[in-house]
Formats: structure tokens, sequence, C-alpha cells
């Protein structure tokens, strides 16, 4: 009897194993229709493929194929590599992104522990831009403007909210891409940012019996701002998840009425 139970303990771990390193590896678009009342309405609707915390996976074919030719730009949220992570795999990931759209870059603290001059060189080359305390500008036909900021990392307080904000047209509709969705902590009301992309905290990663010290990603909407904060795409330490799936997102931003819950 004991053998018996050993063996169904030994036979539920290695299939709650393989349960979570599936999860760890899904490549999985959620898609998300965001309505703000104030969104310029001559734009249609804008797409934006967002995709944070990659560290050491290479984007799957699968990701790219669904969502090539759907998406406006991409906009990548930090933790694009880390320590250990070969730059071939960078330049294979930033090359099959770019197939998608122009590619935003915001900087991560794991961005950070490799030579981040060579990054940045890396991405020079790549045509990818980086939002580093600055903003660029799009505008519609009929003038109206939407400004997609970027603010460096607020782990080592290299974060200047208030510099992006400069760069950004003051009357545009406003997007943050950060990778600590903390920094919604620095947006005052009169920012008129709607709306914060994030990553970082990989939606607690693995939650056992639903506890984790972070919760899993979602959309909030808060009263200074809306707030994304992604699952991410790879994983840090051990390549795991429960509970907290790997995910990138396919949003698409709309003129309309805000719902009252969002999720």
């Amino acid at each position: 009897m004991i053998i018996i139970l050993v063996a169904l303990i030994v036979i539920g771990g290695i299939l709650l194993l393989l349960y979570m390193l599936n999860q760890a590896f899904l490549n999985k678009v959620k898609e998300q229709d965001i309505y703000f009342p104030d969104f310029p309405a001559t734009f249609g609707e804008v797409k934006i493929f967002f995709i944070s915390d990659i560290h050491r996976r290479t984007i799957s074919e699968t990701i790219i194929n669904n969502v090539k030719g759907k998406a406006d730009i991409v906009v990548i949220g930090g933790d694009l590599t880390e320590n250990g992570v070969p730059l071939a795999r960078v330049k294979t990931n930033l090359n099959a992104l770019k197939q998608i759209g122009p590619v935003y870059f915001v900087w991560g603290n794991n961005d950070y522990e490799i030579d981040y001059h060579e990054l940045d060189a890396v991405l020079m080359d790549h045509g990818i831009k980086v939002l580093d305390n600055t903003s660029v500008t799009f505008e519609s036909n009929q003038g109206e403007k939407l400004c997609l900021l970027g603010v460096d990392d607020l782990n080592q307080n290299r974060d200047r909210l208030e510099l992006a904000l400069l760069d950004a047209e003051e009357d545009s509709f406003k997007i943050l891409a950060s990778h600590y969705p903390n920094i919604t902590n620095k947006i005052l009301p009169e920012h008129e940012i709607r709306l914060v992309l994030s990553g970082h905290t990989h939606g607690g990663q693995i939650h056992f019996f639903g506890y984790s010290p972070y919760k899993r990603g979602r959309l909030i909407r808060l009263q200074n701002t809306t707030l994304l904060i992604s699952n991410g795409y790879g994983t840090t330490s051990l390549p795991l998840r429960l509970g907290a799936p790997a995910e990138c997102h396919l949003i698409t931003l709309r003129n309309g009425p805000a719902p009252d819950k969002v999720m």
C-alpha cells in the first residue's frame, strides 16, 4: 500500500512538473480590446503587439505568424535578455519581431545584467527605437496625435517620467511603456497618461494553492490611468510556471465608453 502511495505521489509530481514546463513555454497571444472615451477617433483603431520578459526564450514562429499583418507597432516591455543569453538569440528575436511592425523598446532590470552598451548597439543596428525617458508621436490624417512614452529602468532610478512627458505632445493621447508596473505611483492625473504597458512580475510565475508574491497579469482601471501587467513570455531562474501561463498581447485601442470592469 505504501509503495502504491509513493508511486502515485511520484507520478503526480512528474505530471505536475510537465504541466509547469508546458505553461512556461506556451505561445499564447492574448487579444484585448480596450476602449477609451477620449481615444482620438480619427485613428479608427490602433493595434499594439506587446511582449515583455522574453529572457532566455526564442520567440516562436507561431507567435509571429499569428500576429503578422495585424499589429501597427510592437512594444518590448523590458527584459529582452539577461546574463548568459547569447546576443545571436537576441538578434534572432529582434528580426522576428520586426516582421510584425516597427519595434519600440524599454529597458528592464535584467537587460542591464549584460554589457548594455553592446545591447544598445544591437538595438540601433536593428532599427529598434529605444524609449529611454523619451516618446514618439503618431499623427492621424486629421492631425490628432497619439504619443508612446517609455521610461528607463525604475529599479536603478534611471526612470525620468518628467523627461518623457516633456518629449510628448501636450494635447496627445498618451500611452506609457514601463518594465515596472509601479511606475503608476508616479503618474498624476494631470499627466493624462491613459494606458500603461508593463511586465516584470511574471504574474507571480508560480502559484501554489493560489498564493504567489505577485498577482496574475491583468488589466486594471486605476484612478490615474489604466494598467496592463503581463505575465510575460519567458521566465527567470527555473523555466516553470503554475497559475500564470506565458503570454504576450495583441491590444486594440478604440474610441468608446470604457467598461466598468476589465479583466
